[in-house]
């Protein structure tokens, strides 16, 4: 089964959108709806994920690049949380194919140790790999509360969590224990500086996942721009999109934004599925 990539808007802006770890593209459809008129956007489902869930392609940056680059054009590409990783892993090895790179709750580094004081616990991405194997629905539910925590409404934003997780169908084990050990894993600090194009690293002050001052020291490495929205937490599409589209912004060119041109006359939006 082929990597499923919805394009949708009308705008100039050629943005790619990675959603985070257990979600899907749809996820993301606040923010989506914001960036409409300025951006043509390409959603991505991760393999295992939403409507890429019989793709058997694995859940590995370099993979995921690859793939995802042989799909769209050349775009700025927006990364939240795990898909971090991956949007940063294509600024970095693929940079003729990313114009620009968007942060969003996200680091080079997920977990912390004594180099990293600044990362989530580590035995706390570890209960997740194990709990995995023993009761899939309720690490799921634990992850989605982990996420909604320091919203400024945590209920209703995890309200809102779970009636998306499985909107598209639930994730494959298979990722989800391949994604655990991305965030384990995975460190691209030290490539931070040879970062080729330019960058805005978002953060939420209440995340309790990833916490801003590991962004704003990421945004320093490599010249980016940092912005903090200050009460957001994990998620914030999820009730400060308004912010989070102003965050956006300076990453896209004046030029990009100056005109809306191929829009479609009624304004509505394309899919299409993309092969890996």
């Amino acid at each position: 089964m082929s990597l499923f990539i919805e394009r949708t808007g009308y705008g100039p802006v050629q943005l790619v959108l990675i959603h985070g770890w257990a979600m899907h593209g749809g996820v993301l459809q606040p923010l989506v709806d914001a960036l409409a008129e300025h951006c043509t956007m390409y959603l991505v489902d991760l393999p295992g994920h939403g409507h890429s869930r019989h793709c058997k392609l694995p859940l590995e940056p370099h993979a995921c690049v690859q793939a995802i680059a042989a799909a769209t054009p050349p775009a700025y590409w927006l990364g939240w949380s795990l898909g971090g990783l991956i949007a940063l892993t294509a600024a970095l090895e693929q940079p003729q194919q990313v114009r620009g790179l968007a942060m969003l709750c996200a680091t080079p580094r997920f977990v912390r140790d004594g180099s990293w004081p600044h990362g989530s616990d580590p035995a706390l991405v570890r209960q997740l790999a194990t709990e995995l194997e023993t009761d899939y629905h309720a690490t799921l539910e634990r992850f989605l509360a982990l996420e909604a925590m320091g919203s400024a409404d945590p209920r209703a934003e995890l309200r809102q969590l779970r009636e998306l997780v499985f909107a598209r169908g639930e994730p494959e084990l298979r990722v989800l224990q391949e994604g655990i050990a991305v965030l384990e894993n995975t460190d691209r600090r030290a490539a931070l500086p040879d970062l080729q194009v330019p960058s805005v690293w978002i953060a939420g002050r209440r995340d309790r996942l990833v916490p801003p001052p590991a962004m704003a020291w990421s945004a320093s490495q490599c010249g980016g721009h940092y912005s903090e929205i200050a009460q957001a937490g994990h998620a914030p599409f999820f009730g400060h999109v308004a912010a989070l589209r102003q965050a956006l912004m300076p990453l896209f060119r004046a030029d990009d934004v100056s005109t809306a041109s191929d829009s479609p006359a009624d304004g509505s939006p394309v899919m299409a599925r993309l092969d890996d």
